[in-house]
């Protein structure tokens, strides 16, 4: 009777400790997710700066080439 009470309460042990295991895991999970969210957050973040440079240098660009046509214009106008 002895060792068939000690297997189930080693029974009941092992199982109590699995479940905070689990349990333990579980709750960490969140803080990974929210790690992964503002990983995607930064990387979106990145993209939309890239994409604002890339068309202030598209303006600037067309703003050079509409000073460089206005300057070779001007003396073929006075001749």
């Amino acid at each position: 009777m002895k060792k068939l009470l000690s297997v189930l309460f080693a029974v009941a042990f092992a199982l109590s400790v699995t479940g905070f295991a689990f349990a333990a895991d579980n709750a960490a999970m969140p803080m990974k997710a929210e790690k992964a969210e503002k990983k995607v957050e930064k990387k979106a973040a990145k993209k939309v700066k890239a994409h604002k440079a890339k068309k202030a240098a598209k303006k600037v660009e067309k703003k050079a080439a509409k000073k460089v046509e206005k300057t070779e214009a001007a003396p073929a106008e006075k001749k």
